[in-house]
């Protein structure tokens, strides 16, 4: 059996990280939280739910994925496949087994969960995420002839694969730079479909006026940036 490690970026989600730790199936390895600068009670929730928990003080997704990352290439056995997971509670982790089955069966490197696909909770998306999640993979189609259906953060990657990469983007744009990159290194990339429901709590992108703008921007400068 492959070792599979997973990764959870987490601001401020004392009420659902624990509940995603626990939905996680036991085949995974190691779940590593890094909390990103909360100041609520997450890091206690997630170690008392068994998460190994890192501190990364400077805000953003990307950076908060990086910081786990840079902790997962320094263990002496390194994963087989890692896989990335928001601390909302919007994702089954029990449907973490979907998405690395293609990586198990068809030797696939990369695999989008994604939510255009799965059965979306009415609510649990935006009228402006569903718009840019439909922009931005229109976009990835013409400019990088992708076939693309959601920037869905709940994904599954080789981690030999990953670590070739070299991601650098410390906010919004980390989920479509890899897709990007992905797709310019001529990867097997596949997608499943995934459930998804309304988030416990308020996000942090699409709950504020701030964050709409700012991802959407990001996200297309992303897209403009590696063309």
């Amino acid at each position: 059996m492959p070792i599979v490690d997973v990764l959870i970026p987490a601001f401020n989600e004392e009420n659902s990280v624990g509940k995603v730790i626990n939905d996680i199936p036991p085949l995974v390895r190691n779940i590593v939280v890094v909390n990103n600068n909360s100041n609520d009670n997450t890091v206690k929730v997630a170690q008392s739910a068994g998460a190994i928990v890192l501190d990364e003080a400077q805000r953003g997704y990307g950076r908060a994925c990086l910081t786990g990352m840079e902790y997962i290439a320094n263990l002496e056995v390194q994963p087989d496949i890692l896989v990335f997971l928001d601390a909302d509670y919007s994702d089954f982790p029990e449907q973490l087994t979907l998405l690395i089955a293609p990586i198990l069966e068809h030797d696939m490197d990369m695999v989008i969960g994604s939510r255009a696909k799965g059965n979306k909770e009415k609510g649990s998306m935006t009228p402006p995420q569903v718009f840019g999640n439909w922009l931005s993979t229109r976009l990835m189609r013409w400019i990088y002839k992708t076939d693309y259906t959601d920037l869905g953060p709940f994904r599954a990657v080789k981690w030999g694969k990953l670590k070739s990469l070299g991601m650098v983007d410390q906010t919004y744009g980390w989920t479509i730079e890899m897709q990007i990159k992905a797709a310019k290194a001529g990867w097997k990339t596949t997608e499943v479909p995934v459930d998804y429901r309304k988030r416990i709590g308020v996000s942090k992108v699409s709950g504020t006026v701030e964050g709409v703008f700012g991802a959407g921007y990001k996200i297309l400068w992303t897209i403009w940036k590696y063309r």
